[in-house]
């Protein structure tokens, strides 16, 4: 089998694929839902506040007691989840920057503990925002 340039070397395939995560961290975010996976029972949600490594926008698996059509998109939710980290090995943090131009250090997962819509309408504080 001939590998195509832009393949992706096993060792780190299988880093990435067998991460060890830490202990989870729980956090609280405000943010709306962008997009719900019925079949993955998995939401993308834009947060108002960044997550650790920076982003605004994640990608969350779903509890049991959530059902994906509970989730509407429009609304602005907080949502508490825990933050799973698994730190990658310096030689793959190198061999992904430097041949693949990538700049990560960790792998992430968010597992959605419970979400509750907020009433944004009656907020004073929203009522002079400009855009």
């Amino acid at each position: 089998m001939v590998k195509k340039k832009d393949d992706i070397p096993d060792w780190v395939l299988d880093e990435i694929k067998n991460a060890k995560f830490e202990k989870p961290e729980s956090l609280t975010r405000t943010g709306y839902i962008l997009e719900v996976y019925d079949s993955d029972k998995k939401i993308d949600a834009q947060l108002y506040e960044q997550v650790e490594d920076g982003r605004h926008i994640i990608t969350m698996d779903l509890p049991k007691n959530i059902k994906p059509e509970e989730c509407q998109r429009g609304i602005v939710y907080e949502f508490t989840f825990n933050q799973l980290k698994a730190p990658l090995s310096k030689k793959t943090v190198e061999f992904l920057k430097k041949e693949k131009e990538i700049e990560i250090s960790a792998i992430y997962q968010f597992d959605l503990q419970k979400m509750e819509a907020l009433d944004v309408a009656s907020d004073d504080a929203g009522a002079d925002s400009e855009e």
